[in-house]
């Protein structure tokens, strides 16, 4: 009788023992194992839905959408209406021209803030000058972390301060690096955009415009763009006299020798001074082009929008005019049937089903996948 309970005994825990370890068998991912699936695999799409003339296309399902990666179709797992909340950064370029307007900036900025939507999240980035070691040193800064406080957003506004040179660059990363550091809450996923007051000629980043842009594209942030025109104020300003004139810095003049093969007869320098002024105006009109153009590919690829302006006193109405597009957006996500972590580019296609002829999609172009 006892050899019977003892083997009784044994028999239950030995049963027992192999529940216990088929269940953790069966156990799914922990939240923590999900969360970093859901942020290295989604695949983020913002899309604007506009018809012929422009207006956009409201009110409409995840049906009515079909997306497509290197033309093979996937399966839209995710879709964020027009109505949902959006997180946004505010990039704000003090230096230059726009030194003499920082009120007009500041009330801009605000009247952007207050025209978002209950929900909506932002941060606030802007330059200053650092004067350390008996030097004045142009710094970008994060001013606010993401928060839906208008009042906490006017009083960071408050802190905008001037610089004495653009750090453009360095700026977009730290966009990058810190404002979205964190994986988007679930409401916010597809749903990050940049938008940034400059004329987008960097003058004193130590990173380049290559990496902030990589780190962009492949966090799925739309890029907003609200362009101010002020060549004609640095050109004015350029010529003549060295030592009074408006300066490149060495960084901008080193940018534009670049631009010229190994081996050409072009005679370089980093030194202002050497430059005469037919050449000055030929870098800054160099500088102007690679400006624009870094932020036409930025916006298009992303499936954001460039806004120019004349001058800062335009700059209302661009921001309304961002506000609304924001206000606008649909987002879609989906794991791509493209397992392979090979550090390719994947083009993304955004196609409309049930809607009228002339229908116009704007939404973020590719990715670069993984590398193991």
């Amino acid at each position: 009788m006892r050899f019977s309970e003892s083997a009784l005994l044994l028999l239950i825990l030995t049963v027992t023992t192999g529940a216990i370890a088929q269940d953790k068998k069966q156990q799914p991912k922990n939240d923590e194992d999900e969360v970093i699936r859901v942020d290295t695999e989604l695949v983020e799409v913002p899309v604007v839905i506009t018809d012929r003339a422009g207006r956009p296309l409201l009110n409409l399902k995840q049906t009515n959408f079909a997306v497509s990666e290197d033309g093979k179709p996937q399966q839209i797992t995710e879709f964020g209406a027009t109505s949902a909340p959006f997180e946004v950064a505010l990039l704000l370029d003090t230096s230059g021209s726009a030194r003499g307007e920082l009120q007009l900036i500041q009330r801009a900025a605000l009247n952007f803030i207050n025209s978002l939507r209950p929900g909506d999240r932002v941060s606030i980035v802007a330059f200053r000058t650092d004067n350390t070691d008996k030097k004045a040193a142009p710094t970008s800064e994060l001013l606010i972390d993401l928060t839906s406080d208008r009042a906490a957003l006017a009083d960071a506004l408050k802190k905008v301060s001037t610089s004495n040179g653009t750090p453009y660059y360095d700026s977009l990363l730290k966009v990058a690096e810190q404002v979205f550091k964190e994986p988007a809450r679930p409401e916010f996923r597809g749903r990050r955009a940049l938008v940034a007051l400059t004329d987008g000629v960097d003058s004193t980043s130590a990173s380049d415009f290559s990496e902030a842009k990589d780190l962009l594209a492949n966090a799925g942030i739309i890029c907003y763009f609200i362009q101010v025109n002020t060549r004609d104020f640095f050109e004015q300003n350029l010529l003549g006299d060295c030592q009074i004139a408006i300066r490149f810095s060495t960084a901008q003049i080193r940018r534009y020798f670049r631009r010229f093969p190994a081996g050409s007869k072009v005679e370089t320098t980093s030194d202002f001074c050497q430059l005469g002024d037919f050449e000055r105006l030929a870098i800054s009109k160099k500088l102007y082009e690679l400006a624009n153009d870094e932020m036409s590919s930025l916006a298009k690829t992303s499936g954001g929008k460039v806004f120019p302006v004349g001058d800062l006193s335009e700059a209302r109405v661009a921001f309304k005019n961002v506000a609304d597009e924001i206000g606008t957006k649909y987002s879609l996500g989906y794991y791509s049937s493209n397992e392979k972590k090979d550090g390719t580019f994947r083009r993304i296609k955004v196609d409309v089903k049930g809607l009228p002829p002339g229908t116009q999609i704007r939404a973020r172009e590719g990715y670069t996948a993984p590398a193991n």
